[in-house]
């Protein structure tokens, strides 16, 4: 019941974004225009993206179990404090689609200094760290130590040296991550959907960001508690461009904009009306 509960709460979460939602051929500013473009638009097929698909495939087919150590909000699907790698690589895993996303964005950002809050199997940080550039320091946390050390495990096989696995309560763990990156291009926030701890996470990231910085934060329309989080997130002074694309919000804190813009963007093919092929005259 839960879960049929679920996901009528998200599909109405999700038809009410995608009427809202922009395509490619309502959007103007240079930088927003790009950015759809290169991250939203863009459909290539790119070099990790099958590795990373095959080790996918590998922890779906892994029934040794895990002992979870959960410091967040917990899964709204399987609340159980120990799973399967399987489990955890079908259900809590970023999907297919989402880790592409990710990818393309750190293509098109090229961050130096980046951080993940939540490592969970190592998938999303693998399809992040492919595309980052040639010498990007890049840590990811996890606070569950049997969930960290598959992680290790995973990104050592995909990404050997390239992402450093740090376990802990992020309250602990994440400023010394951010002492020790100094500044923060890139955060991907993942780890705990609570309202404040979002809030908190975020503020304690802030003084890191600037210009060119890009803040991720997944699932904003996985709960109530999440939503109001993303409102709150959005209307924040530093914060002068969010991009909602349903199963990720983006912060920019870009200066040189004139004035705050809040958009939610969609793929074209979604709308193909917005071309204008469907009109008349």
């Amino acid at each position: 019941m839960l879960n049929i509960k679920l996901h009528i709460t998200l599909l109405r979460r999700y038809l009410a974004y995608y009427l809202r939602a922009k395509t490619r051929y309502d959007v103007h500013p240079p930088f927003l225009f790009q950015l759809t473009e290169e991250v939203l638009e863009d459909e290539r097929f790119y070099y990790a993206f099958q590795d990373i698909a095959l080790l996918r495939a590998q922890l779906q087919q892994n029934h040794r179990w895990l002992e979870l150590t959960d410091h967040g909000a917990g899964s709204l699907i399987n609340g159980s404090k120990r799973r399967t790698i399987a489990d955890l690589a079908r259900n809590s895993a970023i999907s297919r689609e989402s880790g592409e996303l990710l990818f393309r964005l750190v293509r098109f950002m090229q961050p130096k200094q980046m951080l993940e809050m939540g490592a969970s199997l190592g998938i999303s940080a693998a399809y992040q760290a492919a595309a980052a550039p040639r010498g990007a320091t890049f840590i990811t946390l996890e606070g569950c130590p049997q969930t960290a050390e598959e992680a290790r495990s995973n990104l050592q096989q995909l990404a050997p040296g390239k992402i450093e696995v740090r376990t802990g309560p992020f309250e602990v763990s994440l400023p010394l991550a951010l002492k020790d990156l100094g500044r923060l291009d890139y955060l991907y926030l993942d780890g705990d959907h609570r309202e404040g701890a979002s809030l908190s996470y975020f503020n304690t990231c802030l003084p890191y960001a600037h210009d060119g910085s890009v803040f991720v934060i997944a699932d904003i329309h996985w709960s109530a508690q999440m939503e109001r989080a993303w409102e709150q997130l959005k209307q924040h002074p530093e914060v002068t461009l969010s991009v909602d694309l349903f199963h990720f919000g983006l912060l920019f804190f870009r200066k040189a904009q004139l004035a705050p813009q809040s958009v939610s963007l969609i793929k074209a093919r979604y709308k193909p009306w917005r071309a204008g092929f469907f009109s008349a005259g």
